[in-house]
Formats: structure tokens, sequence, C-alpha cells
């Protein structure tokens, strides 16, 4: 038995950070269910099924999508929002990675949620924190190794700034760092 079975987790995260964390959990034994937008829209993963680039961006996007199941539902949608509300009341983990306030505006913030499931581990993965002067700005791995100062430590001395060739912040920050704090609230919650 790995350490995670019989957890629920509802993943509602795009790019890397969030979709990192939720197969961390899928890998010790959770149950993940990626809740994807729809196809063709600016947050659906894969595109329009039919089309080259869907099929190159999927390939891409599916090695964080190990051992996990999936679902597409429009959450702009008031059916959208109440699978979504029906998928939380039996999970243990509800994951996302919106800026702050955009969850709420969609329906599924922490208070509608934990209203449907008050046991809930709400996890929200946001680049710059959830309070603060950058809460509200967009950013990815690059933005945030160059606001820690890491970008500037990558090289060699009188050269150029080298681009890393991984996603350095989202991987061994962001996602490892949300995988941590989500068993860790876990636990806390059955003690």
């Amino acid at each position: 038995m790995r350490p995670l079975e019989g957890i629920k987790v509802v993943d509602l995260s795009r790019l890397a950070p969030g979709p990192y964390a939720s197969m961390l959990l899928a890998d010790l034994g959770a149950d993940v269910l990626l809740v994807e937008a729809p196809p063709g829209t600016v947050q659906g993963s894969a595109g329009s099924p039919g089309s080259k680039d869907a099929q190159e961006r999927r390939r891409a996007y599916n090695p964080l999508s190990r051992n996990k199941r999936s679902i597409t539902v429009n959450l702009k949608a008031d059916a959208g929002r109440q699978i979504v509300h029906e998928l939380a009341k039996n999970a243990d983990v509800f994951l996302e990675g919106f800026r702050p306030g955009v969850t709420d505006r969609l329906g599924v913030g922490y208070d509608a949620i934990s209203r449907v499931n008050p046991r809930i581990v709400y996890a929200s993965l946001s680049g710059f924190g959830q309070t603060g002067p950058y809460s509200d700005m967009v950013g990815h791995d690059i933005n945030y190794i160059s606001v820690g100062g890491a970008l500037a430590m990558i090289g060699r001395e009188g050269q150029p700034l080298s681009i890393p060739q991984n996603v350095i912040a989202d991987f061994a920050g962001g996602g490892l760092m949300t995988a941590f704090a989500i068993t860790s609230a876990l636990l806390a919650r059955q003690n």
C-alpha cells in the first residue's frame, strides 16, 4: 500500500507547479482527478482535439498527468461549478493555481468549497502568494527565479545570463513545497 492511498484530490491547477504537486501526490497513491478546461479555451491544456498543435501540447503535458484521471469542466457555467462542488464533497484535497480572487469569482474558492466539505485541505498555489504587493501578478518559473535573485547566479562571471534548461522554481519550489504542505495538512487534519 502506498502512503496516500484512499486520499482523493480534485486538481484545478494548470501549467507546471500545480500539476507537478498533484503528480507527486498521485505517485504516493492519491486518487487525483484533474479538472481541465474545455478544449479550445485559453486554459484548456490540450487545445482543439484534432489539431497538430494540440497533439504536440498533449505530449508535452502528459508527463505531469501520470497516474491521474481527468474530466473536462467549464467552470464559467453553473453546471460546471455544480460538478466541481459535487467532486469536492468527497475529496480530501482541493488544489488550484489561479491568481488570488479568481476561484472566488468562479464560485470555487475556499469559502464555497469548504461549505460543501468542511474537512477539505484547500491548497492555493499562486506565483507570488495570496497577499502582498506582487500577489496579483502573473508569473512563471523565469519570473520567480529572477525576482528571487537565483537567475543572477546561473552562468559564468562576465558572460550573459544563462536561461536554465528546466523549470527550477516551478518544480523544486512551488510544486514540491505544495505537495509537502498538502501532506502536512492531511497529517495535521488526521491528528
